[in-house]
């Protein structure tokens, strides 16, 4: 039986602005190719298939599109968990009539964990699949009154271990003859590497697990969450995916991917990385004015069908004509230039100062709002660590996660 383990979809998401769109629709166009190239039996996405709770309808046409071309594909399972951008009832609507598709879909936390585990078998072989979502704080973790944020982040790790001691226990009582078991999760988990795009989707501490906190039980880990593709603690067997596209610019670099596992014998015998091909080329280019106009002009663009996106970073302050030089050559050359930083603008602007510069509010996360405001009100956030996580809890329940 052979396995493939991808997640952080984000369809919908925009870069700066720019749709991704047409290299998410490139990405499930390959993704049906090589299912079918490499005999994929069994499909495990590991949460974020949107990249907002109400996502649009071209996100959610691009979803079901790829859902029913998969039944053309060799694959005969599916399973698809929430993550923390998706909305639990927009994942679980669909439930029974894809259940009708052998496609399993876990958008929350459920009562009783036996709804989380799926016995699958293609021909011979048997696979158990302990498909947790997203964990939610109030789905796992009961409320006490007047306790205290580190009695808060102790219970909710401790609800979210027990979590998966309950499907593991659960698991152990299908298992035969040495069956696979594999767990499915969207969760940070300690030593992961993030980028700009990842949302911290716990308050400090709260929700960050080990390698070792996941049971024994399981033979494979296929997380979720974290965009770049790595192992958790050193273990070959607990791996983020990494999300397919990139979603920021602080994910170049490196190659997205996603995860093929093949049993046999009722044994995970082999993991293996493909390597996700570049359907966009989006670049960072650093330097001097000179320097960036070079660089611009040495691109090589003919290795990709859409337009190049580059954030310019400008080591030295210059003037308006020299943004207008970048822009001219960018768009001569049919690049797009997504965003131009200086790199030596070392002083915190207010959060009026900014609006009144014409920096667009768009290129600040929450966060960066909340903490140049708390520079302004000379607020330490090192010494007041509680009100970082405060704003966090806030952030998380303001945007329904």
């Amino acid at each position: 039986m052979k396995i493939l383990h991808t997640a952080d979809w984000h369809l919908g998401h925009r870069l700066h602005e720019q749709s991704q769109h047409e290299e998410q629709t490139s990405f499930l166009d390959w993704l049906l190719d090589t299912i079918n190239l490499q005999a994929i039996d069994v499909l495990l996405i590991s949460g974020d298939i949107y990249d907002t709770g109400v996502p649009a309808t071209q996100s959610q046409k691009l979803y079901y599109d790829f859902l029913i071309k998969l039944q053309q594909t060799s694959c005969s399972h599916v399973v698809i968990t929430g993550g923390n951008h998706d909305a639990p009832g927009t994942i679980n609507a669909p439930k029974a009539l894809l259940e009708a598709l052998s496609i399993h879909v876990v958008g929350k936390a459920t009562e009783d964990v036996s709804d989380e585990v799926f016995d699958l078998s293609v021909r011979e072989e048997r696979v158990l699949i302990a498909a947790v979502p997203y964990l939610r704080d109030q789905d796992i973790r009961r409320a006490v009154a007047g306790e205290s944020f580190d009695e808060i982040t102790d219970r909710y790790k401790t609800a979210l271990v027990r979590h998966y001691t309950a499907v593991a226990a659960h698991c152990e009582t299908l298992q035969t003859a040495q069956t696979p078991v594999i767990a499915m999760g969207h969760l940070f988990a300690v030593g992961g590497s993030t980028s700009d795009s990842e949302l911290n989707i716990y308050v400090g501490n709260l929700g960050h697990i080990g390698a070792d906190d996941f049971p024994s039980v399981f033979d494979y880990v296929a997380l979720g969450h974290l965009h770049r593709p790595q192992l958790v603690g050193g273990y070959e067997h607990i791996r983020y995916s990494g999300s397919p596209n990139v979603l920021s610019f602080s994910e170049i670099g490196y190659d997205k991917k996603v995860i093929v596992l093949e049993t046999h014998q009722k044994e995970i015998k082999t993991i293996d990385e493909i390597t996700i091909p570049e359907f966009r080329k989006i670049l960072r280019i650093k330097g001097t004015l000179e320097t960036c106009v070079f660089k611009l002009q040495e691109l090589d663009t003919a290795t990709t069908s859409l337009p190049t996106w580059v954030e310019i970073i400008l080591e030295e302050s210059s003037s308006l004509q020299g943004y207008q030089e970048i822009h001219v050559l960018a768009e001569s050359l049919g690049i797009q230039i997504l965003k131009v930083t200086l790199k030596n603008e070392r002083t915190v602007k207010g959060l009026e100062q900014l609006i009144h510069t014409s920096q667009s509010i768009k290129e600040l996360s929450p966060i960066d709002v909340f903490k140049r405001k708390c520079t302004e009100e000379s607020i330490d956030l090192v010494q007041n660590e509680e009100l970082l996580d405060a704003f966090h809890e806030v952030l998380a329940i303001a945007r329904g996660h």
